[in-house]
């Protein structure tokens, strides 16, 4: 999906619209949030928080790491 979309003043700021399709494949809809990361190709815009996702995958290795420990402290 290569849409060129136009950047539209939407009160005192400025925007874009997203197609339907587009929120279809985010999986989003009107009040959710979606989050702009910038990479070395552009700009990345997805439904997912990129903080949240790089904490969750610390805190898998760690329960990796010390499964048994974690084991042990739920008995």
């Amino acid at each position: 999906m290569n849409a060129p979309l136009k950047v539209t003043k939407i009160g005192n700021s400025a925007g874009v619209i997203l197609p339907k399709e587009v929120l279809a494949k985010l999986r989003v809809g009107l009040g959710d949030q979606l989050y702009l990361t910038e990479g070395p190709d552009g700009v990345r815009l997805t439904a997912h928080d990129p903080e949240f996702q790089e904490q969750m995958e610390v805190a898998e290795r760690i329960m990796r790491r010390d499964r048994n420990v974690l084991r042990a402290l739920a008995k």
